[in-house]
């Protein structure tokens, strides 16, 4: 029996989780679910935006649905963002975010590529200060280990797609110690596992750029946490920007599914929120933790199958509840 630990934390998130779970159930008839809470109105609810209960329950399901977080853009006290601290604590070391064409959204034909981003450090640990005299300074943190945790990552998802090209993406050349390390530890796992000859470099601006001219040149890449979160949200756009972009929080033995998009607090409440993002990503789970390719392409084929046959760019009229309904209805 599988479980699934169900987060919807704030805004659409919990519209859009609702009908990822729907999907799953579907597909999983004997699924196991267990609601749990985080995010910034938990925060305010309790004082912690991840409760040491949410926590216990990830850990014994393994499998988890996350919704959005909003946060504030100031610092207060005590608070840290909620999928931030998930990814830490329940050492989801890896994020995988596909970008892919889809039918009718997608402005450009025949892009196929994921996003292997480092989850668990960098920029995102956290420690800023101030010095005193005017200066606002953040550290940068990169491992061999978890470089080389990334990588393993890295080498399994090649195997699995048969990648034509791996591509690491850093910044060396003004960052030789951090970036350098991070390429080095990378390579030498990559030729270890038997993909040396697949492996090329590029740097972030020059990625940036060959991104948005010419997508298809990509197969997978891999970068440090900063670069990662802002490459995936540019490459976006070719699989219809951030309302269809799913991710997959990929540790050991434990997997967080998490739409890319934000909370919508715009939209929060109106029954427009967009549930591809969410569908998506529950076919991460059931590709990637589960082991369940079959039914991870019967739920992606059931989105692309709504996409062409809905036959516009245009959402605006559609609701959570018409997009939900139907995509189920053609998972048979």
């Amino acid at each position: 029996m599988k479980r699934l630990c169900v987060i919807a934390g704030d805004g659409i998130g919990a519209e859009v989780v609702p009908v990822a779970v729907d999907a799953l159930r579907r597909l999983l008839p004997d699924l196991a679910t267990e609601s749990a809470e985080a995010g910034w109105g938990c925060f305010e609810r309790s004082g912690s935006a991840v409760p040491e209960a949410t926590l216990t329950s990830m850990r014994a399901c393994g499998a988890g649905i996350f919704g959005a977080v909003s946060s504030p853009s100031h610092a207060v006290a005590g608070y840290r963002s909620a999928i931030l601290t998930l990814r830490q604590q329940l050492s989801l070391h890896c994020n995988l975010r596909p970008i892919r064409s889809w039918p009718v959204i997608s402005p450009r034909p025949h892009i196929d590529m994921i996003i292997l981003r480092e989850n668990s450090e960098g920029l995102y640990i956290g420690r800023e200060r101030m010095d005193g005299e005017g200066r606002a300074i953040a550290e940068r943190q990169i491992t061999r280990k978890a470089s080389e945790k990334l990588a393993q990552r890295l080498a399994e998802v090649a195997a699995l797609r048969n990648a034509r090209r791996i591509t690491l993406v850093h910044k060396a050349n003004v960052l030789p110690l951090t970036c350098g390390l991070f390429r080095d530890s990378a390579r030498q796992v990559l030729a270890e596992a038997g993909w040396s000859e697949c492996v090329d470099e590029r740097l972030v601006d020059v990625a940036a750029l060959q991104l948005v001219e010419s997508p298809e040149r990509f197969d997978l890449i891999a970068t440090t946490n900063l670069f990662g979160d802002i490459l995936s949200d540019l490459a976006c756009h070719w699989s219809g920007g951030l309302g269809t972009a799913p991710s997959l929080n990929w540790g050991d033995g434990i997997a967080l599914a998490e739409p890319v998009h934000g909370s919508a607090p715009d939209i929060a409440g109106t029954g427009r929120a967009n549930p591809l993002a969410a569908l998506l990503s529950a076919a991460l789970l059931l590709r990637y933790y589960w082991h369940l390719p079959a039914l991870a392409d019967r739920l992606e084929s059931a989105v692309a199958n709504f996409l062409q046959d809905a036959g516009t760019v245009d959402f605006g009229d559609r609701t959570t509840r018409t997009i939900a309904d139907g995509v189920l209805a053609r998972l048979g």
